[in-house]
């Protein structure tokens, strides 16, 4: 392992923070998943993929990678496109709240949300470039499942559109 992936890679959650930490430290695994995109037409199309998140940065954040879909050369997802890209996931205790920040190179997409326990769930909030709202949240969770959705809502819109959801089951060892 280079020193870059060594210094990277955390073992667990920091233990300053450590019941803070697992919001989304209950995900850290590898994760087979089943992606639907929905169209404004109400047309949908579903391909598998694969999540992986991990401990980085002395346990103090979690970051996941997430490729959309599986296999490598597979054609273009329509609606949503292929996704590659990663999340860090940074708890700030200031704020009692995490700071989310999601990449995606190849899509040149990149967004910055605010993320929350809401009940069992886990909502994440923000605001594009061009002032859409996005909302992601984590329902449904287990310990080998969970459903993520993706909504998106215009500034002038006054309901939340369903862009993308993920069922996620954690891989056996």
């Amino acid at each position: 392992m280079t020193d870059f992936a060594r210094l990277l890679h955390a073992d667990g959650p920091n233990p300053e923070h450590a019941e803070a930490l697992q919001l989304y430290g209950r995900f850290v695994g590898d994760w087979d998943a089943e992606i639907t995109a929905h169209a404004p037409d109400g047309a949908r199309h579903t391909a598998v993929g694969e999540i992986h998140f991990g401990w980085v940065l002395e346990g103090r954040a979690v970051q996941d990678v997430w490729i959309i879909p599986r296999p490598a050369g597979s054609a273009a997802f329509p609606i949503a496109g292929n996704w590659y890209g990663t999340t860090l996931r940074v708890y700030d205790p200031a704020m009692d709240a995490w700071r989310i920040s999601w990449f995606d190179p190849g899509r040149r997409v990149f967004r910055q949300q605010i993320g929350r326990p809401r009940g069992n769930d886990i909502v994440q909030e923000g605001t594009t470039e061009s002032g859409e709202l996005t909302r992601w949240s984590f329902t449904g969770i287990g310990n080998d499942s969970f459903h993520w959705l993706g909504e998106a809502k215009s500034a002038a819109a006054r309901d939340w559109q369903l862009m993308v959801e993920v069922r996620a089951r954690r891989r056996k060892p």
